[in-house]
């Protein structure tokens, strides 16, 4: 209750580690190589969210799919992102991670990419992403006040309108009113 967003970073593997995640989870960030590999890793793990969805958490959630290690001039990265697109729709994020080598070399320096290079352009996507985030959550909580007050309005509403019809008026018809 502590925190807002906890990140369990899990191996793209569907292991024990990753369904344990799963279950703990109120929803899932997908990270997904646009790559032929990637698609059937991708399907194999919406089948699997399914399953917890019935079995252990109900509740889980997709919070949307993230391209990463994008590189826009490959051919097959482009089509694929369009079938991301396609597919997913809103829940897609904006934010594309790049293919990029100061990414890549970080874990060799044992820094998090942040922290090697705050400047490349894999570290200011993954900013953004963060940005991008943060934007949905308050978008979503703004929906759901919204809705709230909404709610609240038409139940007062039809409470007038039901008080007025059901109460006895405070003086006989025909008397004088002060």
């Amino acid at each position: 209750e502590a925190f807002d967003v906890i990140l369990i970073d899990c191996p793209p593997a569907l292991n024990m580690l990753t369904v344990n995640a799963l279950v703990a989870a109120d929803s899932v960030l997908i990270p997904m190589q646009c790559e032929y590999y990637a698609l059937e890793g991708l399907s194999a793990l919406l089948t699997t969210v399914d399953q917890i969805r019935e079995a252990a958490n109900p509740q889980l959630s997709i919070e949307g799919v993230l391209r990463t290690m994008f590189d826009p001039r490959n051919n097959l990265s482009n089509e694929v992102s369009e079938q991301l697109a396609t597919h997913f729709g809103d829940k897609l994020f904006r934010t594309i991670i790049p293919r990029n080598i100061r990414l890549a070399e970080a874990p060799s320096f044992g820094k998090p990419a942040l922290f090697h290079d705050r400047e490349s352009r894999g570290a200011l996507a993954y900013l953004a992403l963060a940005g991008e985030m943060i934007r949905r959550e308050e978008e979503a909580f703004t929906a759901q006040a919204h809705a709230a007050v909404v709610q609240d309005s038409a139940f007062a509403a039809a409470a007038g309108t039901a008080s007025d019809t059901e109460s006895p008026p405070d003086h006989a018809i025909g008397e004088d009113t002060p």
